[in-house]
């Protein structure tokens, strides 16, 4: 099925969101800057920052803020980044038992500078949540580490409830989107995790609007549960400046569910699929839904 361009560069309606504002946004923000900590909702523009905020949530992103790739859709910085900080892992944990968060998400740039990746850091900080937060699910969203089997299971041996690992787009634009990524290379991640720890709850996001085909989409999909992937996001591509790559084409709410109904279908126990959604929106009740105190599975379609 043939995907027709949008026309113009104006966003629909569809995608406007509220300015950040109210006491719970301010007190997050407050305490992110007291524990001089980032967070990918500022540092990648996300269009969700208020929503989370003003909840009391946020994805933690540790190893600094600059990233050693550079990815033609991300608005995060690259360049030469700086050592780890050791006290970094304290300092989430704090964040993590003073907003009494029940859910964590932790994320990264990519370090490719690092011999390991940054996957020691990763099983730092989960150490730690555990340690001040035990009754706190962790979800590690994870660079690609380089196809290092070792790196990813030091990051497993943390025992994190969630391995998030995003393929972005289709095959065809791997090279077009991230430069210094690979397609298999993240379906192989996803795999082997599921391999290394059956336990563990796999988890990939997608980017549409970037010139891909529908059939494309769902082959990528074919793909992932392929590797065991059990939870899927789906959002709507937006350029966060004129440098990065143009938006090809907007879709709709409709089409969105289209995706997520289809997904659904394929075998995904949860699938987030809306033109706002990103890897860790809403991720909380993802991981309620795959690890239940009580009653039965499913699968769960956020439309």
């Amino acid at each position: 099925m043939a995907m027709e361009k949008t026309p113009g560069r104006r966003h629909p309606d569809w995608l406007k969101v509220r300015i950040p504002c109210g006491p719970e946004y301010q007190r997050t923000r407050a305490l992110l800057n007291l524990l001089d900590l980032h967070t990918v909702c500022e540092e990648a523009l996300c269009p969700n920052l208020g929503e989370c905020f003003s909840s009391g949530t946020a994805t933690f992103m540790i190893l600094g803020n600059v990233c050693t790739r550079s990815c033609r859709f991300c608005a995060v910085n690259h360049g030469e980044p700086a050592p780890p900080d050791p006290s970094e892992p304290d300092r989430i944990a704090a964040a993590a038992e003073r907003l009494g968060l029940r859910h964590m998400v932790i994320t990264s740039v990519t370090r490719d500078d690092l011999p390991d990746g940054g996957a020691s850091h990763f099983a730092a900080t989960v150490m730690r949540i555990r340690e001040r937060c035990p009754g706190c699910t962790v979800e590690v969203l994870i660079p690609d580490l380089q196809g290092s089997p070792d790196a990813l299971a030091a990051v497993l041996a943390a025992r994190p409830d969630v391995l998030n690992h995003n393929v972005e787009t289709i095959r065809r634009l791997q090279k077009t989107v991230r430069p210094q990524g690979d397609y298999d290379r993240s379906l192989w991640i996803l795999g082997h995790s599921k391999a290394l720890g059956p336990a563990v709850t796999t988890k990939s996001g997608i980017m549409l609007g970037l010139g891909e085909e529908w059939d494309e989409v769902l082959e990528t999909l074919a793909d992932l549960r392929k590797v065991g992937c059990e939870v899927v996001t789906l959002g709507q591509y937006l350029r966060p400046t004129r440098d990065h790559l143009p938006i090809a084409r907007h879709y709709s709410p409709e089409e969105f569910s289209k995706f997520g109904k289809i997904a659904s279908d394929m075998g995904f126990r949860v699938v987030e699929s809306a033109p706002l959604v990103r890897s860790s929106y809403r991720a909380e009740q993802a991981v309620q839904h795959m690890h239940p105190v009580a009653g039965a599975g499913g699968s769960r379609l956020v439309r």
